[in-house]
């Protein structure tokens, strides 16, 4: 089937924002991943319009996950401890080509490590994978802008993504990101105003908005999925209107959100194995949130993770 060709005329554009520093920049990554650039609506237009592949980010957590059921943890086998020994086994057995190091670990209510903990765990990723990084906070301000300066120190140069901004912790991120050389991640709860706030208060510190990636927070298959979708597609049409402040490529969470979901994980036989339901759950969510414009999708469980990347393959080839 030939896909129609609509022409928008839109007067603006998703930024393009590269991820990873290789050796002759500065940095030391293998390869480097390019998102954004989309100047049409998901789908419309040609293939000059289209921007670049969107990109799955497989999650590495910092320290074993207390919190991932057996139907999503049992996919890793042996793996356990997270950090590098989990980042490996992304990389070579999964085929990531971005990863998400997401530190938990140091929330206080989730084991409270420090900012050692989180340095080390950063380096020795760093170290055992070639592949671009995502850095992503605890969620909890106080000890985030505590720790996240030795993270983002510990990846100087490396061009990472880290985050995430908020209105309550915007000035310490944003400052640690331009001293070390890495871009950022704006949040907002599902709310395009404050998307936009952020971002101007990210840029009147001297960010570059060029360098911003904004997450909407996530809404999984059938926990908030249509709101979800609405927002990003509002914030498309923003970009290609030529809102400056909501031009960033957008990241979404679809693993995190999709094994909340009882469906998901419960067991439940009448509703068939945990093992087959919440990969599923997890693909359908992440496909979703691709169909709505998102660059980057967060995800978990490889199973969901070939179905999306063949996905994206036959669709955007």
């Amino acid at each position: 089937m030939e896909i129609p060709k609509v022409t928008g005329g839109y007067s603006g554009s998703v930024n393009r924002l590269t991820i990873g520093a290789a050796k002759d920049s500065g940095g030391s990554r293998t390869v480097t991943v390019t998102v954004g650039g989309s100047r049409n609506a998901v789908y419309a237009g040609g293939p000059e319009e289209a921007g670049a592949r969107p990109v799955i980010a497989m999650d590495v957590p910092d320290s074993e996950p207390a919190d991932w059921p057996q139907a999503l943890a049992g996919a890793y086998g042996n793996v356990k401890t997270g950090g590098a020994e989990w980042a490996k086994k992304c990389a070579d057995e999964f085929g990531a080509e971005l990863l998400c190091v997401k530190f938990d670990g140091i929330h206080p209510d989730k084991g409270d490590r420090d900012a050692t903990h989180a340095a080390a765990v950063t380096r020795a990723v760093l170290e055992t994978v070639g592949i671009p990084l995502i850095l992503w906070g605890s969620g909890n301000d106080e000890k985030d802008n505590e720790v996240m300066p030795k993270i983002s120190e510990a990846a100087k140069s490396e061009n990472c993504l880290i985050g995430t901004v908020t209105e309550g912790n915007y000035k310490a991120l944003t400052a640690i990101a331009l001293a070390d050389g890495h871009s950022l991640i704006t949040e907002a709860p599902l709310d395009i105003n404050i998307s936009k706030q952020v971002n101007i208060l990210v840029s009147e510190m001297g960010f570059p908005v060029e360098k911003i990636v904004t997450f909407q927070s996530t809404g999984a298959l059938g926990y908030g999925m249509e709101y979800s979708y609405s927002i990003q597609e509002r914030q498309r049409l923003a970009a290609l209107s030529g809102d400056r402040m909501m031009t960033g490529p957008v990241i979404c969470d679809a693993g995190y959100e999709a094994w909340r979901a009882k469906e998901a994980k419960i067991d439940e036989p009448s509703w068939g194995p945990a093992s087959e339901r919440g990969p599923m759950w997890e693909a359908i969510t992440a496909v979703c949130l691709l169909q709505a414009g998102a660059d980057i999708v967060r995800m978990r469980h490889p199973k969901a993770v070939a179905v999306v990347r063949d996905f994206i393959e036959q669709v955007w080839k």
